[in-house]
């Protein structure tokens, strides 16, 4: 009986998922830069630009600090 070799040619596959990995944190990445250029835009306005936009003031992240906070985290060591 003759042998014979088999070769499995895994790397379509690596590529394929390879090239979605890449692909989704590229556009994750280009999401992110919009969202910080308009951010970086809509701060730069004064006043009176943004109330003719609807806002009140330049929209801004905040971090909410619950009172007991500190202590539930402490609790769960």
């Amino acid at each position: 009986m003759p042998r014979t070799k088999t070769h499995i040619d895994h790397s379509s596959k690596v590529r394929l998922l390879l090239g979605f990995g890449l692909k989704t944190t590229i556009d994750a990445l280009k999401t992110w830069q919009q969202t910080v250029s308009r951010r970086r835009a809509i701060a730069d306005l004064p006043p009176e630009q943004l109330r003719d936009i609807g806002l009140t003031e330049a929209p801004a992240p905040v971090l909410e600090v619950k009172a007991g906070l500190i202590t539930n985290l402490i609790s769960m060591r």
